[in-house]
């Protein structure tokens, strides 16, 4: 489960060039500007708003035609191979989470009195029907048009402005013992965790400030894998899963497992205010070469994020969202779920990058149908949205520099 957003090997993401272009791809279209990810950037401060989502007329949407319903990556010319078995996919992931105790419990104080778990679940089973009958994308906007309402978050404004960030599920080598060369650990939840007193032990009292507290440590015997970079280990905490590779040739994968109660530190916002880079057009990328050329520098930045993650072995199980369904590349998106309705059908409006056939990244403008089955400790607030990118080398690199402004709707059958 993801709570600290939100998932490439660090490799993969040193090797992003900061520079590729960022070219849109839809004409006549105001582009969101790109912004750093969350783990640049604190959640955004906002006024707590009831309600978060209100429903709009389609004609209010424009210029922004993410309203009408378009989704071309489902059954158009731009969409790719298992495009919409991923969509239909992640909706039956939603169903099932609606199926269970949880999701009561999660839609008996909804805070709109009109988004009821009944609806949702009859959304989701008559979308899914026309994703599957529709033969052209006009044909399924149309239908959407027709059948349901729309509910636009009211954003950090109030205004409808949703800033997105993307996250991933990282791919990291990793021993099974300590070793010279792998000596950075990740810890298992403590079978007390419940019992502990607060406010929690903070990072540097449970690794040290250079990550290696060891047998000083409270959390002694609780180790379950050891990493070579102790920045590996880091960005484990930020996605809250990973795959991993074994030194013995065997692979598993590992999951949220919980979390002391602290709040977010972007480690980016602290680089800047020390002005040792600036927060303008500061990329994840950015600032993984900054500590690679600055290893040092970890001990002095990593320790500010107070909050420390406990992970369990998930067995090569997909990444999980925190709705216990597993989340769907370009399909899933985390969200405020003390304020968003979790498992409920919905579509974004943003830029993203792209790659491209000669190996570059290119942001390009769409709208995409996607479920809300996540959220995350930097995810506060109506106008916050994380994109799943997916796992990998290339999902890190798209993740790395996605941001934003963009739109989010939420997509109800009329009643």
């Amino acid at each position: 489960m993801r709570k600290t957003l939100a998932l490439l090997s660090l490799m993969g993401i040193a090797l992003i060039n900061p520079l590729w272009s960022a070219v849109a791809q839809v004409p006549n279209l105001p582009l969101p500007v790109p912004t750093a990810p969350d783990i640049l950037l604190p959640p955004i401060p906002t006024t707590p708003q009831i309600p978060p989502l209100e429903p709009v007329a389609l004609g209010s949407c424009t210029p922004q035609y993410a309203c009408l319903g378009w989704d071309e990556q489902i059954l158009g010319q731009r969409g790719k191979a298992g495009d919409r078995k991923a969509l239909l996919a992640s909706i039956d992931n939603s169903l099932r989470y609606l199926a269970k105790k949880e999701a009561i419990a999660a839609y008996q104080n909804y805070p709109i009195k009109e988004i009821t778990l009944d609806r949702v679940r009859r959304s989701l089973l008559r979308f899914r029907q026309l994703v599957v009958s529709s033969k052209s994308t006009a044909q399924l906007q149309a239908a959407v048009r027709r059948e349901f309402v729309f509910y636009k978050s009211v954003g950090n404004d109030g205004k409808g402005t949703v800033k997105f960030t993307a996250y991933y599920e990282p791919v990291y080598t990793a021993s099974r013992v300590k070793t010279s060369a792998y000596k950075y650990p990740l810890y298992r939840l403590p079978p007390d965790f419940n019992q502990w007193a607060k406010p929690h032990p903070k990072r540097i009292d449970l690794e040290g400030k250079d990550g290696l507290l060891g047998n000083k440590s409270q959390l002694r015997g609780l180790e379950m894998l050891w990493f070579r970079d102790r920045l590996d280990a880091y960005m484990v905490h930020i996605q809250g899963s990973a795959q991993i590779k074994l030194t013995n040739g065997t692979k598993t994968s590992i999951g949220y497992a919980g979390g002391t109660d602290y709040p977010w530190t972007s480690i980016g916002k602290e680089l800047a205010k020390d002005g040792k880079l600036p927060l303008e057009g500061l990329t994840l990328p950015r600032l993984i070469t900054y500590f690679q050329r600055q290893p040092q520098e970890l001990n002095n930045y990593l320790p500010r994020w107070e909050r420390f993650v406990f992970f369990q072995e998930t067995a090569g199980r997909p990444a999980t969202g925190s709705i216990h369904v597993p989340v769907t590349a370009e399909r899933s998106i985390a969200t405020d779920k003390s304020l968003m309705p979790p498992g409920a059908l919905a579509l974004i409006y943003n830029s993203f990058p792209y790659p491209t056939s000669v190996g570059k990244l290119e942001r390009r403008t769409v709208s995409r149908f996607v479920l809300d089955q996540d959220t995350g400790s930097a995810i506060k607030g109506p106008g916050r949205v994380d994109y799943f990118m997916g796992s990998g080398k290339l999902a890190g690199d798209r993740a790395g520099i996605t941001g934003g402004n963009g739109s989010l709707y939420y997509l109800l059958l009329r009643q």
